[in-house]
């Protein structure tokens, strides 16, 4: 029998599979948006041909799975076949056997919501430890055979299916409204991947590291690292305090440093992961 973890991450794929095809149908058919990578080219493939968006799905990315099928783990693969079928599957199911309609025409919701839900499905079948296929195989392929970065090839095939989403549909208004579902595809899939940033990373430059580090530990409780450097100008020394903070308390920090150093610089920057104990 399957493990439990086998069992969460099928359920993960399931659902991932069923949100990526809600999100093409729901969304993007009726109002001629495309998205990156295999949904995308399935969709264009699909106005060109006449044939089902369903099995241009399958047959586009079971050929890229054949060729690709040595740069992956046996388990990764059969995952990444039971995804396409699933989402080739959904897709047919509700455009053929029971119809579903556009729930919005309008572009700008249509775009947003068709990203989100897109995004959501990608990332949940990205979490299963599988793929969506499409692009993701592609990038495997050249990046074994070359110094190309992966990120790089997938950017380079949706930018190829925008641009060929002008030629099919004739309307650069598509095109632009599916370059913004790219975008928020792809913050949807990092939400999934990384989860939301609950957390920021603070850097403080200041010259009273001593005062401004007790005060951290005594009013916020954490631990950080202090740097000790000098300026651009000579003789001009300076100390980095490095901390972790809540976000719900970064406000604390700022009354302390307006308080005890106003003179201080603080950068900001979100922790999308954390590993480690880090005091």
């Amino acid at each position: 029998m399957f493990s439990t973890q086998t069992l969460n991450q099928l359920l993960t794929l399931f659902l991932g599979s069923l949100l990526l095809a809600l999100g093409v149908v729901l969304f993007f058919i009726g109002n001629h948006i495309t998205t990156g990578g295999s949904p995308g080219m399935a969709l264009l493939l699909h106005h060109m041909t006449g044939y089902s968006i369903g099995s241009m799905f399958l047959i586009f990315n079971l050929i890229l799975l054949l060729i690709g099928m040595k740069y992956m783990g046996k388990g990764f693969a059969f995952r990444t076949v039971v995804s396409i079928a699933l989402t080739s599957f959904c897709i047919d199911l509700f455009v053929r056997v029971f119809p579903l309609e556009n729930l919005t025409e309008d572009m700008f919701l249509a775009t947003l919501f068709g990203g989100v839900v897109i995004g959501l499905g990608v990332g949940l079948i990205l979490k299963s430890d599988a793929s969506a296929g499409g692009s993701t195989i592609i990038a495997k392929i050249l990046s074994a055979h070359s110094e190309i970065k992966p990120s790089q090839v997938i950017l380079v095939i949706d930018f190829l299916t925008i641009a060929a989403s002008v030629y099919v549909f004739i309307d650069i208004q598509s095109a632009l409204w599916s370059v913004f579902s790219i975008y928020i595809t792809a913050r949807s899939i990092d939400v999934i991947l990384s989860g939301r940033p609950s957390k920021k990373i603070v850097h403080l430059v200041t010259k009273k590291s001593d005062l401004l580090s007790q005060k951290i530990m005594e009013n916020l409780g954490y631990h950080g690292t202090v740097v000790h450097g000098n300026g651009l100008r000579e003789g001009q020394e300076k100390s980095i305090i490095f901390i972790i903070v809540e976000l719900n308390k970064l406000r604390i920090l700022r009354e302390l440093i307006k308080a005890h150093d106003p003179d201080a610089f603080m950068v900001v920057m979100d922790a999308s992961e954390l590993l480690g104990r880090g005091n």
